[in-house]
């Protein structure tokens, strides 16, 4: 599996070019990095991308849409229902920041569905919390034989029933989180579209979690590390493992009274605070927005 990205200098977001192999088809997932770097790997490489894969709506992750389609003006661009609705949404808002052009013919996938793009099967995994409708995007190589239909021969991507994550055969298989899980962090859960702490960490250990611990994960910012690496070193997922205890250090988050169950990592060299307020829910905010007690 061939993987190319680029890293955004200021969002530190990543956009990925995936195929499986030299002078075949290709496709993107999410479009926020400087996409130059990539049209120069696909021109280099021989690739044909047919498809980008968005895995939820926030412009740090949907700002180079345009831009692809410019290069490539067939590329076929989809995201889940839900972001696509909240995509509209903010693009009729007042503070809304969405390219021109990034929403005209976007289609959508959901997760049951799946992509073939020549030997590499796509397998879209629901794992809300950061946003609502934000997809993982699984990738492996797949034992079984390829539909003989001439669009599927020609690798242009074709949507149909898919069975639960895993069973791939061949190398290790790749996981792109978007904003649900970093190295060494997780995603927040009070971005614009978000849902709750639990279906953040239900999303992680219910879903990323189950995946064969060498599968790579290729996040939406900063590093790449694998199912295995965060299993064992993932501050939050230690404690949700129960191998680490919980805080019980008092703070102030958002301005609110709470507690501080965790202060962890983050992917830009900053903090994420797992914070539990005055009603006993919990909560994944920015550590720059908790105040400690003296």
């Amino acid at each position: 599996m061939i993987v190319e990205h680029a890293t955004h200098p200021q969002f530190v977001s990543n956009t990925y070019l995936v195929a499986d192999g030299e002078g075949g088809p290709a496709f993107f997932v999410d479009a926020g990095g400087p996409v130059e770097p990539l049209i120069e790997a696909a021109d280099r490489l021989g690739l044909t991308p047919t498809h980008v894969l968005l895995t939820h709506h926030h412009f740090d992750h949907v700002s180079e849409v345009p831009a692809l389609r410019k290069r490539w003006p067939n590329l076929e661009v989809l995201i889940s229902s839900r972001e696509r609705e909240l995509l509209e949404a903010s693009a009729a808002g007042e503070d809304g920041r969405v390219p021109d052009g990034a929403i005209e013919e976007m289609g959508s996938i959901e997760a049951g569905q799946s992509l073939r793009f020549g030997k590499l099967e796509v397998r879209p995994l629901l794992t809300p919390g950061h946003t609502g409708g934000m997809l993982s995007f699984l990738v492996g190589e797949h034992s079984e034989p390829v539909d003989p239909s001439p669009r599927a021969a020609g690798g242009t991507g074709r949507a149909r029933p898919s069975a639960a994550p895993g069973g791939f055969s061949g190398a290790s298989p790749a996981v792109f989180t978007g904003d649900t899980l970093f190295k060494d962090s997780v995603g927040g859960v009070k971005a614009p579209g978000h849902t709750t702490y639990t279906d953040l960490r239900d999303s992680i250990m219910g879903t990323l979690m189950e995946l064969p611990p060498d599968t790579v994960i290729y996040p939406g910012h900063a590093d790449a590390t694998s199912v295995g690496r965060e299993w064992d070193s993932n501050a939050f997922i230690r404690v949700w493992r129960g191998l680490d205890p919980e805080g019980s250090e008092r703070c102030t988050a958002l301005g609110q009274p709470a507690t501080l169950v965790l202060l962890g990592a983050d992917y830009d060299g900053g903090t994420k605070a797992w914070v539990r307020w005055e009603d006993g829910s919990d909560d994944i905010v920015p550590g720059s927005r908790v105040e400690r007690a003296v």
